[in-house]
């Protein structure tokens, strides 16, 4: 692995409600190396895209709170910076890609404007300077035509095409970070693909590290390095991509992996995870996952399990990891899985 650009340790983010107090955050901690794609996958409401905007500080400030954890970038915590010190950080050392294209654009500017906007802010182009970047942008992302298209409007653009050019905004400045939060999930298989082969030969291109959410993990298997399992506002499960697809260790990565539908369409039936993700506003004692866990043992509801090192780069936050547990293979579909996987069957 490289050098680090990102630690997030310990972090704890609460939403205060009418309700009570959301843990959404529950102790994250995560590491993402120079050059490489960071997963995190988890079904919704598993605390994805909180942990992410926490990073850009995007949460919203009448209910969030950072409890207590750290975010390092460059040798300083951002949990401290103030709104001031992010607007130099946000879009020129960390970028964002939104799921839905439309509501990052703005309707009433030419997507010319979007792009330049950022260069002439944070790059300190010229205008001249900036149009020419951003005609060299909208060619690198796959526009056809920038010339015509720079003038033009969102609403004159389909779906992937207005995916395209947010992904030139938030390149417009080789920002070190690029989180992309379910990028493609707005969009047709087709175009789906087409987004992500963009975004692996850019990564190449201009060196960047991409922290990308997701919860469909066929996409994972073509763009991770590395995998980071979240459940209940926690991390379940880390590894390499190949770790958490052949030797996966948590019950709910087994889950993940079973609901996974198969391109070859053999699948009598998919895999349902049974039961629901837990309450935060009452978190549980022992392991979040317990309730929808069939291998859960009387430890599971007591006590919640630590970080179990598998490998130097893989660990998992389960008691079946435990030297005195009992041995639990994972249940033949997930291994039927990993043998289809092997053979590229996502």
């Amino acid at each position: 692995m490289g050098k680090k650009i990102l630690e997030v340790n310990d972090l704890h983010i609460s939403f205060h409600t009418f309700a009570g107090e959301v843990q959404a955050i529950r102790g994250v901690d995560f590491d993402l190396y120079e050059g490489e794609t960071l997963a995190i996958v988890g079904e919704s409401g598993s605390g994805k895209s909180v942990t992410t905007k926490s990073i850009m500080k995007l949460l919203p400030k009448h209910n969030s709170e950072i409890k207590s954890g750290k975010i390092i970038f460059q040798d300083k915590d951002i949990v401290q910076a103030t709104e001031k010190q992010m607007q130099k950080i946000r879009g020129k050392d960390i970028s964002m890609i939104f799921q839905d294209p439309m509501t990052s654009l703005n309707p009433t500017m030419t997507i010319g404007k979007q792009i330049m906007e950022p260069l002439i802010k944070h790059g300190n182009f010229k205008k001249s300077e900036a149009r020419k970047q951003t005609l060299k942008l909208l060619d690198l992302v796959g526009i056809p035509k920038p010339k015509i298209r720079i003038k033009q409007y969102p609403h004159q653009f389909s779906g992937g095409m207005r995916q395209r050019v947010v992904i030139a905004i938030a390149l417009a400045c080789a920002p070190k970070i690029l989180i992309a939060d379910e990028p493609t999930t707005a969009l047709d298989v087709t175009i789906q693909g087409q987004i992500l082969e963009l975004m692996k030969d850019l990564q190449q291109q201009i060196e960047t590290s991409i922290i990308f959410i997701t919860h469909d993990l066929g996409v994972v298997a073509n763009v991770a390095d590395r995998v980071a399992v979240m459940y209940g506002g926690k991390i379940v499960e880390v590894g390499t991509v190949d770790e958490i697809f052949y030797n996966p260790q948590h019950p709910y990565t087994w889950g993940l992996i079973s609901s996974m539908p198969s391109l070859d369409g053999m699948d009598d039936e998919l895999y349902v995870i049974p039961g629901s993700p837990p309450d935060l506003l009452k978190p549980p004692k022992g392991d979040a996952f317990a309730p929808r866990n069939r291998y859960a043992m009387q430890i599971d509801l007591e006590k919640e399990p630590p970080m179990f090192k598998v490998s130097d780069t893989h660990y998992a936050a389960t008691w079946l990891l435990h030297p005195n547990a009992p041995k639990v293979e994972p249940p033949q579909n997930i291994q039927d899985r990993m043998q289809k996987f092997s053979k590229g069957a996502y």
